[in-house]
């Protein structure tokens, strides 16, 4: 036997790209679910080279932007505050690929109505590995282009509006999203950025610091700020406090000489992840602006972003399962350990399935979200599903999307390292920046927390209509199912879920129990999402089964049928033992005073009296 040494012995069969729209049965199947069969054949090709590109030119643009990341440079050789941000060229590239590949257009042309969200999202899943972290700039891109559709003025629309959703890269503009501050970035009503109006240039001037600014090289930017009463009349600086007291505005971030429009950038912040997203700290003084909407409205017209960027998010986390859980099939079909291929082994297999079960269920919730999306942008909102449904159940779900989506992204990046052992903690595999990078999700517009705190926001201002319209919508999906056999015990436990849901709600909906209903705030939100996630799941396999019966010959569709149908059932399969546990894990009659003492309590008490510390004599020695 010959001994190893650099160049002999074992060398591991190289895993290989993929085409993923070509590999991954699930989005196609989803496509083909959602999509007349016309639009979905002439996008095809489209969704085909935008895997291909971000396979080649798109990873070698991703690589030399995480090598070359951006960089700071606040003054010139004579002492002059330039704040020169310095992007690599391959990050100015991703802005040309955006414009003309259409990952903004796609969605306000509209070519084909209310599918046009799922063709530009679908797209954007596949384009989004390539872009190398361009999709955030994009979002707020595309957050910003919506809400000037609906409330900006002609002039904004004419200006900025056209060249956000352009495809001609000379035209195409980019926008940031500054919101959050150093009080934090959810409890907007702390912003203390200010509006003050200049009657002589007839702008608003904003002053203020944003402590996290989402796509710094941006051309135009939305930002809230506490809006000065104009009036005359009005005493000089008073405003309204909380979150009621602020407006949207929208400015250039740079003046038609190409100087920064009154603003400082701080510093680049140092993130655990998307290091090559330029983003930063922002002072600013006298920055030129317009209002978007009415005074005081602020925080109502930004709610047209946040739908976006929450979709965003999911689409996002999304696409991030996609390729872990192709990357991990593709290593596991290569990967021999113990005399056998890890694909044969009953323990990674059952790794993998879950994997693969929760990655399917994601796919079903985020692609729902979207077909909503589309509905409420291109038809009639006087529409009594539009109005009486879509409207007020994505404002519900895409907070819970966003949380339910992020966890699973980052649950399943670990999974996933691990699947490839120690070669998928070496940084030359991209699982340790892909992991750091899909983290953000869970912090970026709402923790997990904050946004669960908003489901239950959202239950109570509508007197909960919302849940009453959450567990109609379920068991919409649902009653075509309720009369097959085979669908019957599924059927069942996630209408007890349903019910585990409401009784939870409505039983600690009180001032009294309002400690209890938050500490199980998360467990509700995530019991939600594993409910519509499991009716999407049968629906979808009962749509599968439809079609493998009219194939009768085609063993691929029947495989196809299979595959989802244990899916939606093994998803259901004691979910309501789950779920219990979930929602009442975190909450007790006792649990927050138990919580409080456990956390604080005693420290407290230990701080307010003097301990006095006997040190042995043998350590004086």
């Amino acid at each position: 036997m010959v001994f190893a040494s650099a160049n002999i012995g074992f060398k591991q069969d190289v895993p290989q790209e993929q085409n993923v729209f070509l590999e991954d049965p699930v989005m196609v199947s989803v496509l083909e679910r959602y999509l007349p069969e016309k639009i979905l054949n002439e996008i095809s090709p489209d969704l085909i080279q935008i895997s291909d590109w971000s396979n080649t030119e798109g990873a070698a643009l991703t690589a030399r932007m995480e090598e070359d990341q951006p960089r700071l440079r606040q003054y010139d050789s004579w002492c002059r505050r330039v704040d020169e941000l310095l992007v690599t060229e391959a990050w100015k590239k991703q802005k040309e690929i955006a414009a003309r590949e259409g990952v903004v257009a796609i969605a306000y042309e509209r070519k084909y109505g209310e599918y046009s969200r799922m063709y530009q999202m679908a797209k954007l899943m596949l384009w989004t590995s390539g872009a190398g972290l361009y999709s955030c700039p994009i979002a707020m891109t595309d957050g910003c282009a919506r809400v000037l559709e609906l409330n900006g003025t002609q002039e904004m629309k004419e200006t900025v509006y056209e060249r956000l959703i352009s495809r001609d890269p000379k035209k195409f503009i980019t926008s940031g999203q500054w919101m959050t501050e150093r009080a934090g970035g959810s409890d907007v009503g702390r912003t203390e950025t200010q509006a003050v109006w200049d009657e002589t240039r007839k702008c608003w001037l904003i002053s203020g610091f944003k402590w996290f600014s989402s796509a710094t090289d941006a051309d135009v930017t939305m930002l809230l700020a506490r809006t000065h009463d104009s009036n005359p009349s009005a005493t000089p600086g008073s405003m309204r406090d909380g979150s009621k007291g602020l407006s949207l505005y929208l400015a250039n971030v740079r003046d038609g000489d190409g100087k920064l429009n009154g603003v400082r950038i701080h510093r680049l912040k140092d993130k655990v992840g998307t290091k090559a997203l330029p983003t930063a700290e922002l002072e600013l003084d006298g920055m030129i602006a317009q209002q978007v909407g009415d005074n005081y409205r602020g925080v109502k017209n930004i709610s047209a972003i946040l739908n976006i960027t929450r979709v965003y998010c999911g689409m996002g986390c999304t696409a991030a399962m996609q390729r872990f859980i192709l990357a991990v099939k593709e290593y596991a079909r290569r990967r021999e350990v113990f005399g056998a291929l890890l694909k044969d082994q009953p323990l990674h297999l059952a790794t993998v399935a879950n994997m693969e079960l929760q990655y399917r269920a994601t796919s079903q919730f985020t692609f729902y979200c979207i077909a909503m999306l589309g509905r409420i942008e291109s038809l009639d909102n006087n529409l009594p599903r539009v109005k009486d449904q879509d409207i007020p159940l994505l404002r519900l779900l895409t907070p819970i999307l966003k949380v339910w989506s992020a966890k699973n992204a980052f649950a399943m990046s670990q999974e996933a390292m691990e699947c490839f052992g120690g070669q998928g903690y070496m940084e030359e595999t991209g699982l340790g920046r892909a992991m750091r990078d899909v983290l953000v999700n869970t912090i970026w517009e709402g923790t997990t927390n904050v946004l669960s705190l908003d489901v239950l926001r959202v239950m109570a201002e509508t007197g909960g209509d919302a849940l009453d319209l959450f567990a109609e919508s379920v068991r919409g999906i649902l009653a075509p199912l309720k009369d097959q056999p085979q669908w019957s015990k599924s059927a069942r436990s996630l209408e007890d879920c349903l019910a585990l849901i409401s009784h939870h709600f409505t039983t600690y909906a009180t001032l009294e129990t309002r400690n209890f209903l938050e500490a199980s705030a998360r467990g509700l939100t995530f019991a939600m999402a594993d409910v519509i996630s499991g009716a999407l799941l049968c629906q979808h396999a009962a749509w599968s089964a439809v079609k493998a019966q009219a194939n009768p010959s085609n063993s691929i569709v029947a495989s196809e049928a299979s595959v989802d149908r244990i899916s939606a059932q093994r998803w259901c399969e004691g979910l309501e033992k789950k779920l219990s546990f979930q929602i009442g894990g975190l909450g007790s009659e006792t649990r927050y005073d138990e919580d409080k003492l456990m956390l604080f309590g005693l420290a407290d008490a230990r701080t307010s009296h003097t301990i006095t510390v006997q040190v042995p004599i043998a350590s004086k020695l």
